[in-house]
């Protein structure tokens, strides 16, 4: 494996990080933000992020995906308010450590077919949960600096640190 465990957890909880320094930039007035009427609000796109990872995991060490489980996720995602969307985006940190420890090396390197492509659970777990992370982060900050957080930069978005 060309990562291991340790630090694909690692990885994983520093996008944790990075999306929790990022919701402590948010101002109640940002939460509705969209940029266009179809998009996803600010708030939407946080409650997204709060499904995304603790379903797409289990899926992928299952080996298909979970619809039931996400369906009850994203219902229950569009519940929350903004304190606890932190709190539970917080909570993903332990929760990918405990989750990723539970899975052999064995279980990583053996390949399953998710979406349509076929590869190892850990590829999956780069593709959808440490890109996904990357790119929902991304998205955040822009919304951020739409919505007038000029200060913010490249170490906001890369290190979840004040330049």
């Amino acid at each position: 494996m060309l990562l291991t465990k340790t630090e694909l957890i690692s990885v994983l909880q520093k996008e944790i990080h990075i999306l929790n320094h990022l919701c402590s930039k948010i101002e109640p007035s940002m939460l509705e933000y969209r940029p266009t009427p179809k998009q996803r609000s600010t708030i939407e796109l946080l409650r997204y992020l709060t499904v995304m990872g603790p379903v797409l995991l289990p899926s992928i060490v299952g080996g298909s995906f979970l619809v039931d489980q996400w369906n009850a996720a994203d219902a229950k995602s569009a519940t929350l308010d903004f304190a606890a969307v932190v709190a539970d985006l917080a909570s993903q940190s332990a929760f990918y450590a405990s989750s990723i420890e539970a899975v052999s090396e064995a279980e990583l390197c053996a390949e399953v077919e998710m979406f349509g492509s076929k590869a190892s659970r850990a590829v999956h777990m780069i593709n959808f949960l440490v890109c996904g992370h990357a790119a929902y982060r991304t998205q955040l900050f822009c919304y951020l600096k739409a919505c007038g957080r000029e200060e913010l930069g490249t170490m906001n978005l890369w290190a979840g640190i004040d330049g």
